[in-house]
C-alpha cells in the first residue's frame, strides 16, 4: 500500500469533512491508502505551544510525513483569500525537504473552505500551489469531466475542492463528490508515477 498525506488546518470543522472525503478517494483505490494529519493552530502568545497530541481528530503532520508520501492533498479554510497561518507555518518548516527534493515529482492537490460564497476560494487554492510548485510537485486539479463542477451551486472548482460553509456546514452532494473524485485522481496518480 502506498500512503498519501492528506494535510490540513481546520478551525470549526468544514476542511476537516472534506479532507475526510478526500481520504475516501484515495482509499477507493486500490493499493493506495490516506495518511490523515493536520497541524496545531499558530498562537500569538509566544510562549503558548499545542499538546503533543490533538484532543481530537488526527494525529499533528510530522515532515518525515511529507518524505514518506507518494502524494500530498493540502487543504486550508480560506483566511481573507490566502492558507490559514498554521498551514503555512507548517510548510515554512520544510525547507530540508526542498534542498533534498523529497516532493520533486510527487502530485498534489489543493482543498478549501469559506465562510462566504466569494470569499476568495480560488485564491486560497492558489497560494498553497506556490509552496507545492517551489518542492517541484505535479498539481492536479478537477477536470470539468467531472459533471458536479457543472452543475454545483456551492463548491467546487477546477482548481480543487471546495465547500461553502455558510450552508449549515453541511458539504452538500456536489462538494462531496468532488472531494471524493479529487482524492481518487490524486491516488491513480501518484501509484502511475510511484511505478
Amino acid at each position: 500500500m502506498k500512503d498519501i498525506l492528506v494535510l490540513f488546518y481546520s478551525r470549526h470543522g468544514t476542511t476537516a469533512q472534506l479532507a475526510r472525503f478526500i481520504a475516501q478517494g484515495i482509499d477507493s483505490v486500490p493499493g493506495a491508502q490516506a495518511r490523515v494529519r493536520t497541524v496545531p493552530g499558530v498562537s500569538t502568545v509566544c510562549e503558548s505551544s499545542a499538546p503533543e497530541i490533538p484532543d481530537s481528530g488526527p494525529p499533528y503532520a510530522e515532515l518525515r510525513d511529507l518524505e514518506e508520501c507518494v502524494g500530498l492533498a493540502l487543504g486550508s479554510p480560506t483566511r481573507f483569500g490566502n492558507m490559514a497561518a498554521a498551514l503555512k507555518y507548517f510548510l515554512d518548516g520544510s525547507t530540508p525537504q526542498w534542498l533534498s527534493g523529497a516532493l520533486a515529482g510527487k502530485p498534489a492537490c489543493v482543498f478549501t473552505s469559506s465562510g462566504s460564497l466569494h470569499g476568495g476560494q480560488e485564491s486560497t487554492l492558489l497560494s498553497m500551489m506556490i509552496p507545492l510548485l517551489h518542492h517541484g510537485m505535479l498539481l492536479l486539479g478537477l477536470p470539468y469531466t467531472e459533471s458536479s463542477l457543472m452543475s454545483t451551486r456551492t463548491g467546487g472548482s477546477p482548481y480543487g475542492a471546495t465547500h461553502f460553509a455558510q450552508t449549515g456546514g453541511t458539504i452538500s452532494d456536489d462538494e462531496r463528490q468532488l472531494a471524493v473524485a479529487l482524492g481518487a485522481r490524486l491516488a491513480r496518480t501518484a501509484l502511475k508515477l510511484a511505478h
